[in-house]
């Protein structure tokens, strides 16, 4: 499982950063509220499209369930942060922050979801961890790293445009945190939620702005990058999230800047810059340092009663009433309790490690 979050983590970061160099294809013909709008609603309407034609030909995996509950809370929430209030700070503190300036705050979003993990949430970490996070996030500033930065420049006019493109990352390290919690339900729905939501809200404002809808073969190009970019990648950050939380999968997500300069360069036909090659070193070290970590340790699992997808391991030794009495291999989702334990292996803070330190 820890293999599974890093994999499909980095994935995550690859689908993401790639679609930041095809987005800049699009930006000269439309303006960044309307862009954001439509990759958000690409995202939301292709998963939704996707999760109505597995529905309807019956092909949809038995293993994942629904949002339940108090979780219905804990999404709305996370997409008022992230898909709401983050992009509007954002197009806001743009206004009056240079663009290398706000390159270099932008970073601040996985060093924000590494803190709400870790201090907040209570998420367990290490001296390794820590190393691994501040190698990447030290490849992420070179890598933004362009024109000299003045903070002084952004401070001109009252000081709110770096504060809000820095509340704008606290805004989706809030969201990725909350997503946490919710993380056990089907991702396909959190995605698709999300993207429906964000997208309305962007598209929304860019038209009480006075922007006008784009020419079809446009607007389906961005959705289509918005559906991959997005929605495949969200769904694949919330699997992560799923399995090794919200700091190491803001981590190796971070690596997703790297994958579009890697884009670009074949794309625009950028040269390779020494800011590239050291990002390249700092980035690969953080993530091996990721990668190979062993957190091993004895710890008790307190009584609990839940539902996701799950096999028959050391954590689940129910058995099932009927035909599935016994051990079951295939990934399965029902309601199970867990018992008392106490023991010692490898694990990650997923929804059954949430112990603190």
């Amino acid at each position: 499982m820890p293999r599974t979050g890093a994999t499909t983590a980095i994935l995550a970061a690859v689908l993401f950063g790639l679609s930041t160099p095809l987005a800049k294809l699009l930006v000269h013909d439309l303006s960044p509220w309307l862009l954001a709008g439509l990759l958000y609603l690409g995202s939301g309407i292709g998963l939704g499209l996707v999760r109505l034609a597995r529905g309807v030909t019956g092909s949809r995996k038995r293993s994942e369930r629904g949002l339940r509950g108090a979780e219905w809370l804990w999404l709305l929430a996370a997409v008022a942060a992230g898909g709401v209030a983050g992009p509007v700070l954002l197009m806001a503190g743009l206004t009056a922050t240079p663009a290398s300036t706000a390159s270099l705050l932008l970073n601040l979003e996985g060093v924000f979801t590494a803190l709400l993990a870790w201090f907040v949430f209570r998420e367990g970490v290490d001296r390794r961890l820590v190393a691994g996070m501040v190698a990447i996030v030290a490849g992420a500033v070179v890598l933004s790293w362009g024109e000299p930065v003045s903070l002084a420049a952004g401070w001109g006019n009252g000081g709110w445009g770096p504060a809000a493109v820095a509340a704008a990352c606290l805004m989706w390290a809030v969201d990725n945190n909350l997503t946490r919690k919710v993380s056990l339900a089907n991702p396909a729905d959190i995605a698709t939620i999300k993207g429906l939501v964000a997208g309305t809200v962007n598209v929304g404002i860019a038209l009480a702005l006075g922007d006008a809808l784009p020419a079809a073969p446009t607007a389906a190009a961005a959705m289509l990058v918005g559906l991959l970019g997005y929605g495949v990648s969200l769904v694949l950050f919330v699997v992560a999230l799923r399995h090794i939380g919200a700091a190491r999968t803001g981590a190796y997500f971070s690596t997703a800047p790297f994958v579009g300069g890697i884009a670009s360069l074949a794309i625009f036909g950028e040269p390779v810059t020494l800011g590239l090659a050291a990002a390249a070193v700092l980035m690969g070290g953080g993530v091996w340092l990721h990668l190979t970590e062993d957190h091993d340790h004895e710890h008790d699992h307190d009584e609990m009663e839940h539902d996701h997808p799950h096999v028959h391991d050391a954590h689940h030794r129910h058995h099932h009433d009927g035909p599935q009495d016994g051990p079951v291999i295939e990934p399965h989702s029902h309601r199970h309790r867990h018992g008392r334990l106490r023991h010692r292996h490898a694990h990650f803070p997923d929804a059954h490690h949430a112990h603190r330190h």
